[in-house]
Protein backbone atom coordinates (compact mmCIF):
# COMPACT_ATOMS: atom_id res chain seq x y z
CA UNK A 1 0.00 0.00 0.00
CA UNK A 2 3.12 2.08 1.02
CA UNK A 3 4.29 2.01 -2.49
CA UNK A 4 1.06 2.07 -4.11
CA UNK A 5 1.17 5.94 -2.27
CA UNK A 6 4.35 7.01 -3.45
CA UNK A 7 3.80 6.61 -6.90
CA UNK A 8 0.65 9.18 -6.62
CA UNK A 9 1.41 12.31 -8.03
CA UNK A 10 1.05 15.72 -6.32
CA UNK A 11 -2.58 16.25 -7.97
CA UNK A 12 -3.93 12.68 -7.19
CA UNK A 13 -2.82 13.51 -3.93
CA UNK A 14 -4.21 16.77 -3.36
CA UNK A 15 -7.74 15.38 -5.33
CA UNK A 16 -7.87 12.25 -2.64
CA UNK A 17 -7.06 14.87 0.20
CA UNK A 18 -10.29 17.25 -0.67
CA UNK A 19 -12.28 14.31 -1.70
CA UNK A 20 -11.79 12.15 1.24
CA UNK A 21 -12.34 15.75 3.25
CA UNK A 22 -15.62 17.02 1.37
CA UNK A 23 -17.06 13.13 1.79
CA UNK A 24 -16.41 13.54 4.81
CA UNK A 25 -17.56 16.74 6.09
CA UNK A 26 -19.89 18.32 3.31
CA UNK A 27 -23.25 17.58 3.99
CA UNK A 28 -26.36 17.62 1.79
CA UNK A 29 -26.63 20.31 -0.23
CA UNK A 30 -30.37 21.37 1.48
CA UNK A 31 -27.86 21.37 4.69
CA UNK A 32 -25.61 23.34 3.29
CA UNK A 33 -28.26 25.55 2.26
CA UNK A 34 -29.56 26.00 5.50
CA UNK A 35 -26.45 26.70 6.60
CA UNK A 36 -26.09 29.58 4.46
CA UNK A 37 -29.03 30.89 5.93
CA UNK A 38 -28.29 31.21 8.88
CA UNK A 39 -24.76 32.49 8.02
CA UNK A 40 -26.32 35.55 6.51
CA UNK A 41 -29.20 36.25 8.50
CA UNK A 42 -26.05 36.76 11.17
CA UNK A 43 -24.23 38.66 8.91
CA UNK A 44 -26.59 40.75 7.56
CA UNK A 45 -27.51 42.67 10.96
CA UNK A 46 -24.55 44.50 12.19
CA UNK A 47 -23.59 44.94 8.33
CA UNK A 48 -26.50 46.98 7.12
CA UNK A 49 -28.03 48.36 10.53
CA UNK A 50 -31.48 46.25 10.25
CA UNK A 51 -33.06 43.90 13.15
CA UNK A 52 -33.91 40.74 13.11
CA UNK A 53 -37.22 40.92 11.81
CA UNK A 54 -36.59 42.95 8.90
CA UNK A 55 -34.19 40.26 7.92
CA UNK A 56 -36.98 37.90 8.04
CA UNK A 57 -39.16 39.79 6.38
CA UNK A 58 -36.43 40.01 3.59
CA UNK A 59 -35.76 36.24 3.36
CA UNK A 60 -39.35 35.50 3.06
CA UNK A 61 -40.05 38.18 0.55
CA UNK A 62 -37.62 36.41 -1.45
CA UNK A 63 -38.44 33.62 -1.26
CA UNK A 64 -40.23 32.84 -4.45
CA UNK A 65 -38.77 35.27 -6.70
CA UNK A 66 -37.21 32.05 -8.11
CA UNK A 67 -40.41 29.87 -8.87
CA UNK A 68 -40.09 30.76 -12.72
CA UNK A 69 -36.54 29.60 -12.71
CA UNK A 70 -36.95 26.73 -10.02
CA UNK A 71 -39.12 25.31 -12.97
CA UNK A 72 -37.12 25.81 -15.91
CA UNK A 73 -34.28 24.27 -13.99
CA UNK A 74 -36.70 21.24 -13.31
CA UNK A 75 -37.57 21.03 -16.77
CA UNK A 76 -34.37 21.20 -17.89
CA UNK A 77 -33.53 17.84 -15.69
CA UNK A 78 -37.19 16.18 -16.79
CA UNK A 79 -37.06 17.12 -20.88
CA UNK A 80 -32.74 16.34 -20.39
CA UNK A 81 -33.85 12.61 -19.20
CA UNK A 82 -36.50 12.22 -21.69
CA UNK A 83 -34.15 12.60 -24.56
CA UNK A 84 -31.35 11.15 -23.16
CA UNK A 85 -33.28 7.71 -22.20
CA UNK A 86 -34.68 7.46 -26.41
CA UNK A 87 -32.98 4.92 -27.99
CA UNK A 88 -31.78 6.90 -31.15
CA UNK A 89 -30.83 9.54 -29.13
CA UNK A 90 -28.49 6.78 -27.18
CA UNK A 91 -27.45 5.45 -29.74
CA UNK A 92 -25.82 8.75 -31.66
CA UNK A 93 -24.10 9.79 -27.90
CA UNK A 94 -22.86 6.09 -28.03
CA UNK A 95 -20.65 6.88 -31.49
CA UNK A 96 -18.88 10.09 -30.06
CA UNK A 97 -18.49 8.48 -26.49
CA UNK A 98 -16.43 5.70 -28.76
CA UNK A 99 -14.06 8.08 -29.78
CA UNK A 100 -12.40 7.49 -25.33
CA UNK A 101 -10.65 4.39 -25.27
CA UNK A 102 -9.03 5.13 -21.75
CA UNK A 103 -10.35 6.49 -18.39
CA UNK A 104 -7.87 9.64 -19.03
CA UNK A 105 -9.16 10.10 -23.08
CA UNK A 106 -12.19 9.92 -21.47
CA UNK A 107 -12.31 12.54 -18.46
CA UNK A 108 -10.65 14.84 -21.36
CA UNK A 109 -13.19 14.39 -24.30
CA UNK A 110 -16.16 15.21 -21.42
CA UNK A 111 -14.67 18.35 -19.71
CA UNK A 112 -14.10 19.34 -23.60
CA UNK A 113 -17.35 18.99 -25.07
CA UNK A 114 -18.61 20.19 -21.83
CA UNK A 115 -17.03 23.35 -22.01
CA UNK A 116 -17.63 23.95 -25.61
CA UNK A 117 -21.51 23.39 -25.05
CA UNK A 118 -21.52 25.62 -21.89
CA UNK A 119 -20.05 28.14 -24.10
CA UNK A 120 -22.54 27.86 -26.59
CA UNK A 121 -25.52 27.91 -23.95
CA UNK A 122 -25.20 26.93 -20.58
CA UNK A 123 -28.42 25.00 -19.67
CA UNK A 124 -27.37 22.58 -23.35
CA UNK A 125 -23.72 22.27 -21.93
CA UNK A 126 -25.31 21.71 -18.01
CA UNK A 127 -27.67 18.46 -19.36
CA UNK A 128 -25.71 17.53 -22.67
CA UNK A 129 -22.25 17.19 -20.05
CA UNK A 130 -23.91 15.34 -17.54
CA UNK A 131 -25.41 12.48 -20.01
CA UNK A 132 -22.23 12.44 -22.20
CA UNK A 133 -20.51 11.78 -18.63
CA UNK A 134 -22.82 9.17 -17.90
CA UNK A 135 -22.73 7.55 -21.36
CA UNK A 136 -18.70 7.52 -21.39
CA UNK A 137 -19.05 5.75 -17.63
CA UNK A 138 -20.84 3.30 -19.18
CA UNK A 139 -18.55 2.63 -22.26
CA UNK A 140 -14.88 3.20 -20.43
CA UNK A 141 -13.93 0.86 -18.14
CA UNK A 142 -11.57 1.63 -15.21
CA UNK A 143 -12.73 5.57 -14.85
CA UNK A 144 -13.69 7.04 -11.76
CA UNK A 145 -17.49 7.47 -12.70
CA UNK A 146 -17.25 10.98 -9.37
CA UNK A 147 -14.17 12.84 -11.72
CA UNK A 148 -16.09 12.17 -14.68
CA UNK A 149 -19.06 14.19 -13.31
CA UNK A 150 -16.94 16.76 -11.74
CA UNK A 151 -15.49 16.85 -15.34
CA UNK A 152 -18.88 18.03 -16.85
CA UNK A 153 -19.54 20.08 -14.45
CA UNK A 154 -16.29 22.04 -14.44
CA UNK A 155 -17.48 22.91 -18.16
CA UNK A 156 -19.44 25.38 -16.43
CA UNK A 157 -16.72 27.67 -15.41
CA UNK A 158 -17.21 29.20 -19.71
CA UNK A 159 -20.75 29.75 -19.59
CA UNK A 160 -20.28 33.22 -18.35
CA UNK A 161 -17.84 34.29 -20.73
CA UNK A 162 -19.68 32.58 -23.51
CA UNK A 163 -22.64 33.28 -25.75
CA UNK A 164 -25.36 33.01 -23.26
CA UNK A 165 -23.25 34.90 -20.40
CA UNK A 166 -25.83 36.89 -18.46
CA UNK A 167 -23.95 40.04 -17.48
CA UNK A 168 -21.93 40.50 -21.35
CA UNK A 169 -25.73 40.04 -22.86
CA UNK A 170 -27.14 42.48 -20.37
CA UNK A 171 -24.46 45.25 -21.03
CA UNK A 172 -25.12 44.79 -24.42
CA UNK A 173 -28.76 45.20 -24.92
CA UNK A 174 -28.12 49.02 -23.04
CA UNK A 175 -31.73 49.01 -22.53
CA UNK A 176 -30.95 49.46 -19.09
CA UNK A 177 -27.01 49.96 -18.52
CA UNK A 178 -27.66 53.72 -16.93
CA UNK A 179 -29.80 52.95 -14.35
CA UNK A 180 -28.26 50.02 -13.30
CA UNK A 181 -24.90 51.44 -13.16
CA UNK A 182 -25.27 54.45 -11.50
CA UNK A 183 -25.02 56.34 -14.82
CA UNK A 184 -21.40 54.83 -15.30
CA UNK A 185 -22.42 53.37 -18.51
CA UNK A 186 -24.64 55.47 -20.72
CA UNK A 187 -24.95 53.36 -24.00
CA UNK A 188 -24.45 50.07 -25.34
CA UNK A 189 -21.19 47.91 -24.72
CA UNK A 190 -20.81 45.01 -27.48
CA UNK A 191 -20.18 41.61 -27.20
CA UNK A 192 -16.84 42.44 -29.47
CA UNK A 193 -15.69 44.48 -26.55
CA UNK A 194 -16.87 41.50 -23.72
CA UNK A 195 -17.15 38.09 -25.00
CA UNK A 196 -14.98 38.51 -28.07
CA UNK A 197 -12.08 40.54 -26.46
CA UNK A 198 -8.86 39.94 -26.99
CA UNK A 199 -8.63 39.41 -22.68
CA UNK A 200 -11.90 37.05 -22.76
CA UNK A 201 -10.44 35.24 -26.00
CA UNK A 202 -6.86 34.60 -24.77
CA UNK A 203 -8.55 33.38 -21.09
CA UNK A 204 -10.28 30.79 -22.61
CA UNK A 205 -8.39 29.62 -24.80
CA UNK A 206 -5.67 28.76 -21.50
CA UNK A 207 -8.32 27.71 -19.81
CA UNK A 208 -9.40 24.84 -22.72
CA UNK A 209 -6.52 23.46 -22.65
CA UNK A 210 -5.42 23.41 -18.66
CA UNK A 211 -8.80 22.65 -17.37
CA UNK A 212 -9.11 19.07 -19.13
CA UNK A 213 -5.61 18.50 -18.77
CA UNK A 214 -6.13 19.76 -14.77
CA UNK A 215 -9.11 17.22 -14.83
CA UNK A 216 -7.16 14.49 -16.48
CA UNK A 217 -4.18 14.76 -14.32
CA UNK A 218 -6.32 14.17 -11.01
CA UNK A 219 -7.64 10.85 -12.19
CA UNK A 220 -7.20 8.57 -8.82
CA UNK A 221 -4.95 5.43 -9.28
CA UNK A 222 -6.45 2.42 -9.57
CA UNK A 223 -6.99 1.18 -6.05
CA UNK A 224 -9.01 4.68 -5.27
CA UNK A 225 -10.47 4.97 -8.84
CA UNK A 226 -14.86 4.47 -7.75
CA UNK A 227 -16.44 3.03 -11.08
CA UNK A 228 -19.83 2.36 -11.98
CA UNK A 229 -21.66 -0.97 -13.21
CA UNK A 230 -22.44 -0.30 -16.92
CA UNK A 231 -25.62 -2.04 -16.23
CA UNK A 232 -27.25 0.40 -13.65
CA UNK A 233 -26.61 3.27 -16.60
CA UNK A 234 -28.15 1.57 -19.11
CA UNK A 235 -31.23 0.13 -17.00
CA UNK A 236 -34.42 1.21 -18.79
CA UNK A 237 -37.64 1.99 -16.99
CA UNK A 238 -39.59 -1.23 -16.30
CA UNK A 239 -42.57 -0.88 -19.29
CA UNK A 240 -45.65 -2.55 -19.17
CA UNK A 241 -45.67 -6.06 -21.71
CA UNK A 242 -46.75 -4.49 -25.11
CA UNK A 243 -50.34 -6.05 -26.47
CA UNK A 244 -51.22 -6.44 -30.29
CA UNK A 245 -53.36 -3.63 -31.49
CA UNK A 246 -56.39 -5.76 -31.66
CA UNK A 247 -55.79 -6.04 -27.95
CA UNK A 248 -55.68 -2.81 -27.28
CA UNK A 249 -58.60 -0.82 -26.13
CA UNK A 250 -59.19 2.57 -28.36
CA UNK A 251 -57.43 4.41 -25.05
CA UNK A 252 -54.48 2.37 -25.37
CA UNK A 253 -54.07 2.35 -29.49
CA UNK A 254 -54.21 6.65 -28.63
CA UNK A 255 -51.21 6.10 -26.08
CA UNK A 256 -49.22 3.79 -28.44
CA UNK A 257 -50.04 5.93 -31.21
CA UNK A 258 -47.09 6.72 -32.98
CA UNK A 259 -49.10 9.41 -35.30
CA UNK A 260 -49.87 11.23 -32.53
CA UNK A 261 -46.35 12.17 -31.46
CA UNK A 262 -44.93 12.61 -34.97
CA UNK A 263 -47.76 15.61 -35.43
CA UNK A 264 -47.18 16.90 -32.39
CA UNK A 265 -43.42 17.03 -32.71
CA UNK A 266 -44.17 18.26 -36.37
CA UNK A 267 -45.44 21.44 -35.15
CA UNK A 268 -42.80 21.68 -32.14
CA UNK A 269 -40.50 21.52 -34.67
CA UNK A 270 -41.85 24.27 -37.00
CA UNK A 271 -41.92 26.45 -33.99
CA UNK A 272 -38.42 25.87 -33.38
CA UNK A 273 -37.42 26.21 -36.63
CA UNK A 274 -39.59 29.49 -37.03
CA UNK A 275 -37.31 31.20 -33.91
CA UNK A 276 -34.00 30.30 -35.19
CA UNK A 277 -34.83 31.75 -38.17
CA UNK A 278 -36.21 35.21 -36.82
CA UNK A 279 -33.78 35.53 -33.95
CA UNK A 280 -30.41 33.95 -34.84
CA UNK A 281 -28.78 31.48 -32.32
CA UNK A 282 -30.09 32.72 -29.54
CA UNK A 283 -30.30 30.50 -27.05
CA UNK A 284 -32.27 30.78 -23.65
CA UNK A 285 -33.40 28.03 -21.18
CA UNK A 286 -36.77 28.33 -22.86
CA UNK A 287 -35.87 27.38 -26.27
CA UNK A 288 -33.54 24.62 -24.93
CA UNK A 289 -36.00 23.36 -22.99
CA UNK A 290 -38.42 23.47 -25.77
CA UNK A 291 -36.09 21.90 -27.87
CA UNK A 292 -35.23 19.09 -25.54
CA UNK A 293 -39.07 18.05 -25.06
CA UNK A 294 -39.83 17.99 -28.13
CA UNK A 295 -37.17 15.89 -29.27
CA UNK A 296 -38.26 13.52 -26.66
CA UNK A 297 -41.41 13.45 -28.39
CA UNK A 298 -40.41 12.35 -31.62
CA UNK A 299 -37.67 9.95 -30.35
CA UNK A 300 -39.61 7.68 -28.05
CA UNK A 301 -41.91 7.20 -31.11
CA UNK A 302 -45.35 7.19 -28.89
CA UNK A 303 -46.68 9.18 -26.36
CA UNK A 304 -46.47 5.89 -23.84
CA UNK A 305 -43.09 5.71 -23.94
CA UNK A 306 -41.86 9.70 -23.53
CA UNK A 307 -44.73 9.56 -19.99
CA UNK A 308 -42.40 6.26 -18.47
CA UNK A 309 -39.37 8.59 -19.72
CA UNK A 310 -41.00 11.91 -17.98
CA UNK A 311 -42.23 9.87 -14.80
CA UNK A 312 -38.60 8.77 -13.96
CA UNK A 313 -36.64 12.21 -14.77
CA UNK A 314 -39.14 13.88 -12.75
CA UNK A 315 -38.19 12.00 -9.93
CA UNK A 316 -34.84 13.82 -9.64
CA UNK A 317 -36.57 16.88 -8.83
CA UNK A 318 -36.58 16.97 -5.72
CA UNK A 319 -33.27 18.82 -4.17
CA UNK A 320 -34.52 21.86 -6.68
CA UNK A 321 -37.93 22.05 -5.50
CA UNK A 322 -36.80 22.29 -2.37
CA UNK A 323 -33.68 24.19 -2.22
CA UNK A 324 -34.02 27.09 -4.84
CA UNK A 325 -36.78 28.84 -2.70
CA UNK A 326 -33.88 28.66 0.60
CA UNK A 327 -31.51 30.13 -2.55
CA UNK A 328 -34.22 32.61 -2.89
CA UNK A 329 -34.72 33.69 0.21
CA UNK A 330 -31.18 34.47 0.86
CA UNK A 331 -30.67 36.55 -2.66
CA UNK A 332 -33.24 38.37 -0.63
CA UNK A 333 -31.63 38.82 2.91
CA UNK A 334 -28.00 39.86 0.81
CA UNK A 335 -29.73 42.48 -1.31
CA UNK A 336 -32.01 43.74 1.12
CA UNK A 337 -30.71 47.41 2.81
CA UNK A 338 -31.42 49.14 5.76
CA UNK A 339 -31.69 52.82 6.63
CA UNK A 340 -28.26 53.57 5.30
CA UNK A 341 -29.02 52.04 2.29
CA UNK A 342 -26.18 49.57 2.59
CA UNK A 343 -26.79 45.82 1.45
CA UNK A 344 -24.68 42.85 2.79
CA UNK A 345 -23.94 42.45 -1.05
CA UNK A 346 -22.72 46.01 -1.36
CA UNK A 347 -20.40 45.65 1.59
CA UNK A 348 -18.78 42.88 0.43
CA UNK A 349 -17.87 44.75 -3.15
CA UNK A 350 -16.81 48.38 -1.47
CA UNK A 351 -14.71 46.32 0.90
CA UNK A 352 -12.46 45.19 -2.19
CA UNK A 353 -13.56 48.97 -3.83
CA UNK A 354 -11.32 50.41 -1.21
CA UNK A 355 -8.12 48.51 -1.43
CA UNK A 356 -8.37 49.07 -4.95
CA UNK A 357 -6.64 50.69 -7.78
CA UNK A 358 -6.15 50.85 -11.40
CA UNK A 359 -4.53 47.71 -11.74
CA UNK A 360 -5.74 45.57 -9.03
CA UNK A 361 -9.07 46.75 -9.61
CA UNK A 362 -10.10 43.69 -12.03
CA UNK A 363 -8.78 41.65 -9.91
CA UNK A 364 -10.43 42.71 -6.75
CA UNK A 365 -13.70 42.68 -8.22
CA UNK A 366 -13.29 39.51 -10.20
CA UNK A 367 -12.21 37.96 -6.48
CA UNK A 368 -15.40 40.07 -4.62
CA UNK A 369 -17.66 38.29 -7.06
CA UNK A 370 -17.24 35.04 -6.42
CA UNK A 371 -17.66 35.62 -3.11
CA UNK A 372 -20.77 37.49 -3.31
CA UNK A 373 -21.66 34.71 -6.32
CA UNK A 374 -21.50 32.02 -3.31
CA UNK A 375 -24.24 33.97 -1.39
CA UNK A 376 -26.48 35.00 -4.72
CA UNK A 377 -25.58 32.25 -7.45
CA UNK A 378 -28.16 34.22 -10.02
CA UNK A 379 -25.71 35.83 -12.85
CA UNK A 380 -29.17 38.66 -13.59
CA UNK A 381 -28.96 38.79 -9.40
CA UNK A 382 -25.18 39.24 -9.06
CA UNK A 383 -25.44 42.01 -11.63
CA UNK A 384 -28.15 43.75 -10.09
CA UNK A 385 -26.59 44.00 -7.06
CA UNK A 386 -22.89 44.60 -7.97
CA UNK A 387 -22.96 47.21 -10.77
CA UNK A 388 -24.34 49.71 -9.29
CA UNK A 389 -21.19 49.67 -6.89
CA UNK A 390 -17.82 48.08 -9.13
CA UNK A 391 -19.01 50.00 -12.53
CA UNK A 392 -19.02 53.64 -10.99
CA UNK A 393 -15.86 52.52 -9.21
CA UNK A 394 -13.55 51.18 -11.87
CA UNK A 395 -15.40 54.14 -14.30
CA UNK A 396 -13.64 56.87 -11.61
CA UNK A 397 -10.05 54.48 -11.46
CA UNK A 398 -10.03 54.61 -15.16
CA UNK A 399 -10.71 50.52 -15.56
CA UNK A 400 -12.76 50.02 -19.31
CA UNK A 401 -16.38 49.36 -18.72
CA UNK A 402 -16.10 46.34 -20.26
CA UNK A 403 -13.30 44.77 -18.23
CA UNK A 404 -15.09 45.23 -15.07
CA UNK A 405 -17.62 43.82 -16.65
CA UNK A 406 -16.18 40.98 -17.59
CA UNK A 407 -14.07 40.46 -14.12
CA UNK A 408 -17.85 40.43 -12.54
CA UNK A 409 -19.04 37.17 -14.84
CA UNK A 410 -15.54 35.25 -14.31
CA UNK A 411 -16.07 35.87 -10.41
CA UNK A 412 -19.45 34.70 -10.76
CA UNK A 413 -18.99 31.95 -12.69
CA UNK A 414 -16.07 30.74 -10.85
CA UNK A 415 -17.12 29.94 -7.38
CA UNK A 416 -19.72 27.78 -8.90
CA UNK A 417 -17.35 25.01 -8.99
CA UNK A 418 -18.44 24.77 -5.26
CA UNK A 419 -21.51 26.26 -4.67
CA UNK A 420 -24.23 23.14 -5.02
CA UNK A 421 -26.69 25.72 -6.13
CA UNK A 422 -25.82 24.80 -9.91
CA UNK A 423 -24.64 21.11 -9.76
CA UNK A 424 -28.11 20.31 -8.78
CA UNK A 425 -29.43 19.45 -12.40
CA UNK A 426 -26.23 17.70 -13.37
CA UNK A 427 -26.29 15.73 -9.98
CA UNK A 428 -29.88 14.51 -10.61
CA UNK A 429 -29.16 13.10 -13.98
CA UNK A 430 -25.52 11.53 -12.71
CA UNK A 431 -27.53 9.89 -9.83
CA UNK A 432 -24.65 11.52 -7.21
CA UNK A 433 -24.24 13.73 -4.45
CA UNK A 434 -22.30 17.04 -4.20
CA UNK A 435 -19.94 15.53 -1.28
CA UNK A 436 -18.99 13.02 -4.68
CA UNK A 437 -17.74 15.52 -6.84
CA UNK A 438 -16.94 18.82 -5.06
CA UNK A 439 -13.47 17.81 -3.77
CA UNK A 440 -12.59 17.48 -7.80
CA UNK A 441 -13.88 20.61 -8.05
CA UNK A 442 -11.77 22.51 -5.59
CA UNK A 443 -8.85 22.10 -7.35
CA UNK A 444 -10.89 23.45 -10.41
CA UNK A 445 -11.78 26.31 -8.82
CA UNK A 446 -7.83 26.83 -7.71
CA UNK A 447 -6.35 26.15 -11.37
CA UNK A 448 -9.16 28.38 -12.98
CA UNK A 449 -8.80 30.92 -10.49
CA UNK A 450 -5.20 31.41 -11.29
CA UNK A 451 -5.45 31.61 -14.77
CA UNK A 452 -8.35 34.42 -15.03
CA UNK A 453 -6.44 36.30 -12.18
CA UNK A 454 -3.80 36.17 -14.40
CA UNK A 455 -5.53 37.01 -17.48
CA UNK A 456 -7.45 40.21 -15.60
CA UNK A 457 -3.65 41.46 -14.55
CA UNK A 458 -2.15 41.08 -17.88
CA UNK A 459 -4.49 42.75 -20.57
Amino acid sequence: MSTNVAQLTLLQRLSKFFVTLLQRYLPDPFIFAIVLTLVVFVLVMPSTGQGPMQVVNAWAGGFWKLLTFAMQMAMVVVTGHAMASAPAFKRKLAMLAGIAKTPGQAIVLVTFISAAACWINWGFGLVVGAIFAREIAARVKGVDYRLLIASAYSGFLFWHAGLSGSIPLAIASGSNNEVITNGAVVGAIPTSETIFSTMNLAILGVMFITIPLLNRLMHPAPQDTVSIDAHLLNEQEVEPEQKSKADMSPAERMENSRLLSYLLGAMGFAYIIYYFVNNGFALNLNIVNFTFLFAAIVLHGTPKSLLNSVSQGAKNCAGILLQFPFYAGIMGMMTATGDSGASLAGVISEAFVSVSNEVTFPLFTFLSAGIVNFFVPSGGGQWAVQAPIMMPAGAALGVDAAKTAMAIAWGDAWTNMIQPFWALPALAIAGLGAKDVMGYCILALLGSGVIISIGLLVF
